[in-house]
């Protein structure tokens, strides 16, 4: 069993790992807007997913509490800082994101990070994403058929490209070494040893 405080490297990989993400969000903006270009609206739902997996992969790794929902957060301020057109709103944004992830961790009471765990994650973040935006953009003008494909879409999307994509990338660090001793690695450790 290990602490809930966190160490100074947790809080610098977070941080890393944040403003990382922050920076591929802003390039994921261009694969957005030319499949939106050829594809028409609905293509934001079925990108979304990659927006939601920092806070998968920050979650993934430390395995504490808040750890997914700073992530999210500290990604969208560093979109800002750089320039993002969204302007400040992208931190509420992230927030929601990350808060819509963390509250998944926190119903397993931030014990469980196998795979269907991620994916939940990732849904998680869909279904608050999907309840700001709409609000924000008002969505209840919407058909309802096109409602509920928006919605499926983005829960997809969550689950793969934030849960299942952040898998992948957290296994793929965790085999270089570099996770040595943080919550990922203390738990293989408990199960493995």
């Amino acid at each position: 069993m290990h602490s809930n405080s966190w160490t100074l490297r947790e809080i610098l990989i977070v941080a890393f790992l944040g403003a990382v993400f922050g920076v591929l969000y802003l390039a994921w903006v261009q694969v957005w807007l030319i499949t939106q270009a050829m594809f028409g609206p609905v293509t934001m739902d079925v990108v979304m997913g990659f927006w939601f997996i920092v806070s998968i992969i920050a979650a993934a790794i430390i395995r504490k509490p808040g750890a997914a929902l700073l992530s999210e957060v500290l990604a969208a301020v560093v979109q800002v800082l750089l320039g993002s057109p969204a302007g400040l709103l992208l931190i509420v944004t992230g927030l929601v994101q990350g808060a819509g992830a963390e509250a998944v961790f926190a119903a397993t009471r931030w014990k469980n990070y196998r795979l269907p765990v991620l994916m939940a994650a990732g849904v998680g973040a869909a279904v608050a994403s999907f309840i700001y935006t709409w609000v924000r953009f008002d969505y209840g003008a919407l058909a309802p058929g096109l409602l509920i494909a928006m919605f499926v879409l983005r829960c997809l999307s969550g689950a793969l490209l934030g849960g299942l994509l952040g898998h992948w990338v957290t296994q793929a660090l965790y085999r270089t070494g570099v996770l040595s001793g943080l919550g990922i690695d203390r738990d293989r450790r408990v199960v493995h040893g």
